[in-house]
């Protein structure tokens, strides 16, 4: 996710047309025509990318929802979880002992959704197109462990890995190796604008204002071969401003279910008073929050993260920001995760001033350690300001730290961040896939997620390929256990909170409990009406 963001634009004026969209005779949420599913993730163009769909360019959870819907993978990982099972594919297997060479076959007959066949060159075009590209804020970190991709006739694709790699069938499920047309997608550059095409369970087509999408509507696409079943006919996705706009259709009847991303306090009132023909259905999570830094910059040494990380109370920010839709985070890998330990709490403890002290007076630090802590103020939902608010309190309040705190636009924060332009921010992470690599490796290896210049050579030399030659994920908890220690030790990063996921529905749809996965994934293909 990291992957895996949502975009809130700051522009109230917005909220007219999108809410005009959502009111539509045959879209409302009292018909028998399409399920309309609201969501405040954003999808713009803008100079800096025009290409926001390209499964090359987009790598943020709003993207992903749209492509899984519209393009198929060679491998798709189970609803509930468990081991990637063939999609596009027939079969998909190892075909060597080290983990090194992983073998494809197509399904028989497979055509994109205007009938053309989907042959192995179009699978390697897309895959290939993702490393050349090499987008800066793409997913290519998911498929640059490729040495090279050989196809074998029409039907068979030969992935040769540069290193072994237990999760590579993982990062094959996922929307960076979504398999598009060949002939509609360049090799060298982005497809620009909105429209998707593929194979997967739904044609899309977006209604565009302004440079950006204010719905979506996925159709059942009649050529779709795969695993999946798809329940319903139509399904349109209305994108709205913020959480309140989307709370406010649902309460009129616009819409049949709002999912990314309620509020906290949405999803606190209708636990206390329930509203009468609305459901709220809780589900599991692996969404992270967590401050990154540039460790190249002197004002956060490596004493100075630590100190942070003695003081931060994580309980009382989850407790008062996010109530009952997040909880503590120790580690960068979720405590529902194999292989999680509590690796902050092990080093640091309780939160503690006085250790803190100690930490930066024998680092010979001067206090109080002045700095700006940087969030995004229209990405992550309405309460990143109140968590960052809470977290520069908690640091002053201790009279070691002076920080001050300032929110951007996604659109200008992100490349400020990847430049190294702030010395400490904030971030979310929406995972790629259920494994304990996609919470490491994207931190730690060297083309990481963040372009953090941070390098520990055992974890990224060492633990990091190691980890990847177990097939079986439970044998690799003690490289795991390590790589969290290194994280709690050095602090290149500074778990916050992990969270809960809540969907809001109306009475007469169903299959809500299954269309939201732990990572966040839409799966529009499992609503449907009783009875239809």
């Amino acid at each position: 996710m990291n992957r895996k963001t949502l975009v809130l634009p700051a522009v109230v004026g917005l909220l007219a047309p999108v809410l005009a969209a959502c009111g539509s005779t045959d879209s409302g949420a009292g018909g028998t025509g399409a399920i309309v599913v609201g969501t405040t993730d954003q999808l713009v163009a803008s100079a800096e990318n025009p290409a926001p769909l390209d499964p090359a360019i987009g790598y943020e959870a709003g993207v992903w929802n749209v492509l899984r819907q519209t393009v198929q993978t060679l491998t798709a990982v189970p609803n509930g979880g468990g081991e990637p099972a063939p999609e596009a594919a027939r079969s998909c297997t190892f075909t060597d002992t080290e983990n090194e060479s992983y073998r494809c076959t197509l399904r028989e007959g497979l055509t994109f959704a205007d009938g053309t066949p989907v042959t192995a060159e179009d699978v390697k075009h897309s895959i290939q197109r993702v490393i050349d590209i090499d987008s800066d804020s793409g997913p290519v970190g998911l498929l640059s462990n490729i040495d090279t991709i050989e196809t074998k006739g029409d039907d068979q694709v030969v992935f040769h890995l540069k290193t072994p790699d237990a999760t590579f069938p993982y990062k094959l499920a996922t929307p960076a190796a979504g398999i598009v047309p060949k002939a509609q997608y360049p090799a060298k550059s982005p497809r620009e604008g909105f429209q998707v095409n593929g194979s997967g369970p739904y044609t899309m087509k977006p209604q565009v204002e302004d440079g950006r999408v204010v719905k979506i509507t996925f159709s059942k696409n009649p050529s779709y071969k795969g695993e999946l079943k798809v329940l319903n006919d139509k399904v349109e996705m209305d994108l709205f401003v913020d959480a309140e706009a989307m709370g406010k259709a649902l309460d009129e009847k616009k819409i049949h279910m709002m999912t990314r991303a309620m509020s906290p306090e949405q999803a606190r009132d209708m636990l206390v008073s329930p509203k009468e023909g609305i459901e709220l259905t809780e589900m599991p999570g692996l969404a992270i929050s967590y401050l990154g830094f540039n460790t190249k910059d002197p004002v956060v040494n490596k004493a100075v993260r630590q100190a942070m990380a003695q003081i931060i109370d994580r309980g009382e920010i989850a407790g008062k920001v996010y109530g009952t839709t997040a909880e503590p985070l120790y580690s960068l890998i979720p405590s529902s995760i194999s292989g999680h330990t509590n690796a902050f709490f092990n080093k640091y403890g309780e939160p503690s001033t006085t250790k803190a002290e100690a930490t930066l007076r024998d680092a010979g630090i001067k206090t109080p350690v002045k700095f700006t802590l940087h969030y995004t103020n229209d990405h992550y939902g309405s309460a990143t300001a109140k968590e960052f608010k809470a977290i520069q309190q908690q640091l002053n309040s201790s009279g070691l730290f002076d920080i001050d705190v300032q929110g951007t636009e996604w659109s200008k924060y992100r490349p400020e961040q990847k430049r190294g332009d702030y010395a400490a921010y904030g971030m979310g992470w929406f995972p790629d896939f259920p494994d304990p690599d996609n919470y490491t490796a994207p931190f730690l290896d060297k083309d990481n997620f963040l372009n953090s210049p941070y390098r520990s050579r055992e974890a990224q030399n060492v633990l990091i390929p190691q980890s990847r030659r177990e097939a079986d994920r439970t044998a690799a908890a003690a490289t795991y256990e390590k790589l969290q220690d290194i994280v709690a030790a050095d602090v290149p990063v500074l778990p916050i909170w992990q969270g809960k996921q809540y969907v809001a529905s109306r009475d007469g749809i169903a299959g809500v409990e299954h269309s939201v996965s732990a990572t966040s994934e839409l799966q529009l293909w499992e609503l449907h009406r009783p009875g239809a």
